[in-house]
């Protein structure tokens, strides 16, 4: 049985709420789970304390038991120290400016520093 560490989502519709749950891979996102281990309030500023509560014993039960977080997860847990932090690659590589208008960035770079 492969265990995954992964967020729930509980909230209402436009209000997000996520609980952070041992569940088998095999059950479906907001389905059968094994076990609460947290929370996520996406709605609430990144600095405040509420926004990712962990209970840290039983998540590190449950990693030496072989359960592996999502992405989104192991980042809370990189973050709370409990595992190394994974690399977060930037997703949106299209909105990113295309090859003519870099050229032209870097010839303005090159114009205001002559």
């Amino acid at each position: 049985m492969g265990l995954k560490i992964r967020l729930a989502r509980a909230g209402a519709k436009k209000r997000p709420y996520y609980h952070i749950v041992i569940a088998d891979s095999r059950s479906p996102r907001d389905g059968r789970f094994i076990e609460r281990v947290g929370s996520y309030n996406p709605m609430l500023p990144a600095e405040h304390a509420d926004r990712v509560r962990l209970q840290e014993e039983r998540l590190v039960h449950w990693l030496a038991h072989g359960a592996v977080a999502t992405d989104r997860v192991a980042k809370f847990l990189g973050k709370a120290g409990m595992i190394p932090m994974p690399d977060w690659n930037e997703q949106p590589k299209q909105s990113a400016p295309k090859k003519k208008a870099q050229e032209r960035a870097k010839a303005a770079e090159a114009a205001a520093v002559a």
